[in-house]
């Protein structure tokens, strides 16, 4: 018997079909095509909204710069910019998009372990909030680019100070085996090196990111005391006061939102991303530690004018993202436990690349059978030439459940919704196979349904070939 549902106002099952922030799942994907992105502003907006919240009762300034490589499409990063948010960059291309978007230099930190000079004279040019150093030698390129252009560069420190979380092994960025950032000791020596207020190089901050999906608080406070330790030893040999301490982003989302496959995945992966993690409450907790401990300490005083900044990417634009699909083929097969039914859809991981290479899970609705039992198992496949191209985990870790529970009988033609895939699929997608990469749309708050980004046609994959 179907039964209308909602999340949150936002995913509704109305007279049995999918509605996005009130738009009929359908009736885009018959206006777009499929496979289609569709993104609600409503939802990165009170994503947004929740983060600014965090000390609304007293406490330090609270920078938030999205990280674009989440998801750096134009009409994505104006909906961030309209919500209130600053942003991050990791790429000239980044910077170049942010800049377009409307962000104000002010409003751009620049990250990278390889920045160019190209990068680093664009970025010093627009006068950005900062550029991340991830080390002595990109601190002296960027002395030399800001002496050859005559203006000065507003420069971070990126820490390496081997805080380990518990998420995966790939997403770990504190760690001295990973590529990221400097030792602290070579932090204080550069603050040492360039002290010079009125210098070519303007040392800000320091900033600290534990990587992704990081399912505990307990790291951020860990993180924000080395940021302390590291600003106190930074005053005590030069007397300089940093201004700002990021603590980097790396927010979980939640991958299990809905629970109804979390029997079928190991209990190391439904604890890793089935948690409910409030990222503002994590921040408090750290600032009030680290706060009595600079107070007992006697170095209260550092905090009192610092800026906390912070890089959430993911947990803004994830779960504002749906991926419609149509089923293309079905087939049944019998195997030893009986028979499998699969449904082999239009969206691959060439369009879905985190589910091949981090397993993510995506939730999946009939879209067109919204409010119909999702209780019969499938096998799902994409359309790729590929045997790792499927929805389940083909090399037997359990790392995915190996069918997806959709109403009985699906069909060809029948549309299926991707939950909470806003984050690192468009911005990671490519046309393996030649096949066509997705247009992608934004729900405004009005309801206005706006083409953020076209379908390419068979001559875009001629583009650039000689």
């Amino acid at each position: 018997m179907s039964k209308d549902w909602e999340i949150e106002g936002f995913l509704t099952s109305v007279d049995n079909e999918l509605r996005i922030d009130g738009v009929s799942a359908p009736e885009l994907a018959l206006e777009f095509g499929t496979p289609l992105f569709v993104f609600s502003e409503r939802r990165i907006a009170r994503n947004i909204d929740r983060l600014k919240g965090t000390f609304a009762d007293g406490g330090p300034a609270l920078k938030i710069c999205y990280a674009s490589k989440a998801n750096s499409n134009l009409s994505i990063l104006q909906a961030v910019l309209k919500a209130g948010a600053d942003v991050e960059v990791n790429s000239g291309g980044e910077l170049f998009k942010a800049l377009h978007a409307g962000f104000s230099p002010d409003q751009i930190i620049f990250n990278g372990t390889s920045k160019d000079e190209r990068e680093i004279e664009e970025a010093v040019r627009a006068g950005i909030y900062s550029i991340q150093a991830d080390s002595f030698a990109e601190i002296e390129l960027t002395e030399r680019v800001a002496l050859e252009a005559g203006i000065p560069a507003n420069v971070s420190l990126r820490l390496v100070p081997e805080i380990r979380t518990d998420t995966l092994h790939g997403l770990q960025t504190a760690l001295v085996t990973s590529k990221f950032g400097m030792m602290p000791d070579e932090a204080v020596s550069a603050f040492e090196r360039w002290s010079d207020p009125e210098g070519p190089v303007r040392l800000k901050g320091i900033h600290i990111h534990l990587g992704s999906q990081n399912p505990s608080p307990d790291p951020y406070a860990r993180a924000l005391e080395a940021l302390y330790r590291e600003a106190r030893a930074i005053f005590e040999k030069t007397g300089m006061k940093v201004s700002h301490l990021n603590i980097g982003g790396g927010f979980p989302v939640n991958y299990l939102r809905d629970r109804s496959h979390a029997g079928m995945i190991s209990a190391d992966q439904a604890s890793l991303f089935g948690s409910e993690f409030d990222a503002g409450e994590a921040l408090r907790s750290a600032w009030e530690k680290v706060r009595e401990i600079a107070t007992d300490e006697g170095f209260g005083e550092l905090l009192e004018e610092i800026e906390i900044v912070t890089e959430p990417g993911r947990s803004i634009v994830a779960d504002a993202g749906i991926c419609l699909t149509t089923v293309r083929n079905l087939k049944s097969r019998r195997v030893e436990r009986g028979t499998d039914e699969w449904l082999l859809t239009d969206a691959g991981f060439n369009i879905l690349l985190s589910m091949e290479t981090y397993k993510w899970y995506y939730h999946i609705v009939a879209a067109s059978r919204a409010a119909d039992p999702h209780e019969t198992p499938y096998r799902l496949a994409g359309p790729l030439c590929d045997g790792g191209d499927v929805y389940f985990d083909i090399e037997g870790r359990d790392r995915l459940p190996d069918h997806r529970l959709l109403p009985e009988e699906m069909r060809a033609g029948d549309l299926l919704a991707l939950l909470n895939c806003g984050a690192y699929s468009i911005a990671q997608m490519f046309p393996y196979n030649g096949r066509a990469l997705p247009a992608v749309v934004l729900i405004e708050k009005d309801g206005n349904v706006k083409l953020a980004r076209k379908r390419d046609e068979y001559e875009d994959l001629l583009r650039n070939e000689l």
